[in-house]
């Protein structure tokens, strides 16, 4: 079954290039597309998606808030943040509010390909050293999302979910982590996958986020305390 992916983006040459792209892929087919937040919520509601590719900067209402109301609601499709500028704040500001990643909009065909099938299968599409470093340059800057979580959250976590949680966090990939704490790969990805249905979360990169808003981890990718 195809990729049902939605185009988000006030410029309409941008989508075009987009469309074309990924109507030459056998697995993608693009469904919907939207000028602004305010028409891709509207055209949501009657269409299914899978995956929305979505600008930051529009009129009426801007990428961030849209991929929150999307994320806020029950089987929502992922969001990846699609922006002009790298170490863009407002990208990190869609990371908090549920997208699953972000790229740039120069982005090589085959790596925005790439994205999307790794969004769609669940993963992240930004490895998790690159958002602890980008978090650690942006999160002062980042406008709260309603919602500060407490540390008293994390008491739904074993103790070893917490030490993994906060390697996730870290930057490490499974591999490292499972060196790191002397287990098997398989059984730090089942830690991850726990950790993630605990907490309500979606990927990694939504770890990554929590760890900083509670305090497992501080700026520059040190365990707190």
């Amino acid at each position: 079954m195809s990729i049902r992916v939605m185009l988000v983006d006030d410029q309409v040459l941008l989508r075009t290039g987009f469309r074309m792209v990924l109507a030459a892929q056998p697995d993608m087919e693009v469904v919907a597309e939207a000028g602004d937040g305010v028409e891709a919520l509207e055209v949501l509601r009657s269409t299914a998606v899978d995956v929305v590719l979505m600008d930051v900067r529009m009129p009426k209402l801007d990428g961030v808030e849209t991929t929150r109301r999307i994320c806020s609601q029950p089987d929502a499709p992922k969001v990846l943040i699609l922006t002009t500028f790298d170490l863009d704040e407002y990208a990190f500001s869609g990371l908090k509010a549920g997208a699953s990643g972000f790229m740039l909009k120069d982005v090589p065909p085959a790596e925005l390909l790439g994205a999307i099938r790794s969004v769609h299968s669940g993963d992240a599409v930004v490895a998790p050293s690159t958002t602890r470093r980008l978090l650690d340059r942006f999160s002062p800057m980042l406008p709260s999302s309603g919602r500060e979580p407490e540390r008293k959250e994390l008491g739904r976590l074993t103790d070893r979910e917490r030490e993994v949680m906060m390697l996730v966090a870290q930057g490490l990939s499974n591999g490292e982590i499972a060196a790191r704490l002397v287990l098997s790969e398989a059984t730090v990805k089942t830690h991850v996958g726990r950790i993630l249905t605990k907490l309500g979360l979606r990927d990694r990169v939504q770890v990554v986020v929590l760890a900083y808003e509670t305090g497992l981890v501080r700026a520059g990718g040190g365990a707190a305390g």
